[in-house]
């Protein structure tokens, strides 16, 4: 399903990383690709000084978009908001962890900083669906913050400090360098690894580390791709088939030809929409995110609200 782009100019920059994401999924996962390059297309629409070849290169990803959407019409991923939201998260979530995984095991290398980058861009395409969770816009900074970390450590010849590091908020020259994608001959200074210790935290997402600061984001085929990114020459790993058990037993979402592969039945034997389902997991994760700021009085509330949802199907 992949097809030649026209090149990207200077001024669709800020889309380029999203047209290779979807490049580099073309053949391994087209639900990855679709969105990728919905959201791709959606950015590059707001951006202003469009010339004629931009114009081009719009209507060209409309069109392939236009095509696999007929194509891929039986899948509930691509048609439907809920499943996609659902399926592209779990697919960030599994990269997310992956990389974390090997990153507080002190395994650095460039499938790290991939995976971290690659669970950024992803979570980046969430966006199409509305606002993020908590839980999902602290793996997004933290994924970004970490690629970059690790990235600029390893090319300076530094051992990385694994796991969660205390982080500051002053970044404004590591987000306007990573903004600016610098040479990979001067790539932007990411925070010194320095003597601080890693920080103790539990071994799946939804930890609170200081928050990280906000880092902005940005084919063989003919879209051209700028070498002077320090990402551009790594491919994106295939997330782990068996990832680490989720917080609250989330069950990955895999995609089918029906919203019937997402059947969740309760104990009383009651049938739960994907719809009911995905909001308890988000009344989960909002609790989890009250206990990191010590507000149980919340945390609780969205409990018994996750619990009756789960019970009786009605979210009051």
């Amino acid at each position: 399903m992949a097809t030649n782009f026209p090149a990207v100019s200077p001024v669709m920059k800020p889309i380029q990383h999203y047209l290779k994401t979807a490049q580099e999924h073309d053949g391994r996962d087209p639900i990855v690709a679709y969105w990728c390059r919905l959201y791709a297309l959606q950015t590059g629409l707001k951006i202003p000084q469009q010339s004629p070849d931009d114009r081009k290169l719009l209507l060209a990803i409309m069109d392939w978009l236009e095509k696999t959407k007929t194509q891929m019409a039986d899948n509930e991923s691509i048609t439907h908001e809920v499943a996609a939201q659902a399926y592209l998260e779990n697919y960030a979530l599994k990269l997310f962890l992956y990389a974390d995984k090997q990153d507080r095991a002190a395994n650095f290398g460039k499938n790290v900083v991939k995976a971290f980058y690659t669970a950024g861009m992803i979570y980046d395409v969430c966006l199409i669906f509305g606002e993020l969770t908590e839980e999902v816009t602290q793996n997004r900074k933290y994924a970004k913050w970490k690629a970059s970390y690790i990235h600029n450590c390893l090319k300076n010849g530094e051992t990385p400090v694994a796991g969660p590091l205390p982080m500051e908020d002053d970044t404004d020259e590591l987000a306007n360098e990573l903004t600016k994608l610098g040479p990979a001959t001067g790539p932007a200074p990411g925070p010194s690894p320095g003597p601080a210790a890693p920080q103790p935290g539990p071994s799946h997402v939804g930890f609170q580390p200081t928050p990280p600061p906000a880092v902005p984001s940005g084919s063989n085929n003919s879209i051209e791709i700028d070498h002077s990114d320090p990402f551009s020459k790594l491919k994106a790993p295939t997330p782990p088939s068996e990832p680490e058990k989720s917080p609250g037993g989330f069950v990955p979402y895999t995609g089918g030809s029906s919203l019937d592969t997402l059947k969740v039945v309760n104990p009383s034997g009651m049938q739960l929409l994907p719809e009911q389902v995905v909001k308890a997991q988000k009344y989960c994760r909002w609790a989890e995110s009250a206990l990191n700021y010590d507000d149980v009085g919340t945390s609780i509330t969205n409990l018994q609200k996750a619990l009756r949802l789960l019970q009786t199907g009605k979210d009051e």
